[in-house]
């Protein structure tokens, strides 16, 4: 199977146009072309599972267009979507940000899918999806430190709750280095699928390894690559993978 990650950043691109003519004014435009691309690159990736954060689903600033169902109509995927806030939070009222989302594309093979949400942070959603023989798990971890090691205390718990082996994977924001998730993977038993380090943002010249895909020990990963892409302020990560079937979940 193959998993693809990407921050896609609202569709809004990258480089120093993003900050002109005031820092992140970026965020307040569409760029119809970028989405384009970012489409013309999911489909050359043939993925099973695509996990996306930062998705817009329907705000003015897409032009009302929801990207996570454009993307996977163009793949001919199913999607799952949700606001990436808290479901009491105030974000959820708001214009724009109401539509900022995390999705999964995947293959028409989903048996289900659920949304946990942390009890910290303003980032709290979980996108749980569960395939045949895998159970995949979407984060996107609070830029705060305090807040990051509550999240990843939940997230042992939803992980290990699992009856199937386990991914997860999406943007950790772990800018403290890799050692901040040390005590969650001994815990959990999951590893890096990046074991050369590659490095994820920032996308033009990268200085920080923030995204990761994490596997547990029934699963091998044949191939994972960082592509140079620059259509967000992240790199997308690409994961092929197989599922021991002889190993039990958490044996």
């Amino acid at each position: 199977m193959r998993l693809v990650v990407y921050n896609i950043r609202y569709a809004t691109g990258s480089g120093a146009r993003f900050h002109l003519p005031f820092p992140g004014a970026g965020y307040l435009r569409h760029d119809r072309r970028i989405l384009q691309r970012l489409s013309d690159f999911l489909q050359q990736q043939n993925a099973d599972v695509v996990g996306l954060l930062e998705v817009d689903t329907g705000s003015w600033r897409s032009r009302l267009v929801n990207q996570a169902q454009h993307l996977a109509d163009a793949l001919g995927h199913y999607s799952i979507y949700q606001c990436k806030y808290g479901t009491a939070s105030v974000n959820q009222l708001l214009p724009v940000l109401r539509k900022q989302s995390n999705a999964f594309l995947a293959a028409p093979r989903v048996h289900g899918e659920r949304f946990h949400y942390f009890e910290s942070g303003i980032k709290r959603l979980v996108i749980e999806l569960e395939l045949d023989d895998v159970c995949l798990f979407l984060v996107h971890l609070s830029l705060k430190y305090r807040h990051r090691q509550f999240q990843l205390r939940h997230l042992h718990d939803l992980v290990m709750q699992s009856d199937k082996p386990v991914i997860v994977a999406g943007d950790f924001n772990a800018f403290w280095g890799t050692h901040e998730l040390f005590l969650f993977q001994q815990a959990t038993r999951l590893r890096s699928a990046n074991a050369a380090g590659l490095l994820t943002f920032p996308s033009d010249v990268p200085k920080h390894e923030l995204d990761f895909i994490l596997v547990g020990p029934q699963i091998e990963v044949t191939g994972f690559s960082v592509p140079d892409i620059r259509l967000s302020d992240h790199r997308p990560l690409v994961c092929d993978f197989i599922v021991n079937r002889k190993e039990t979940a958490h044996d």
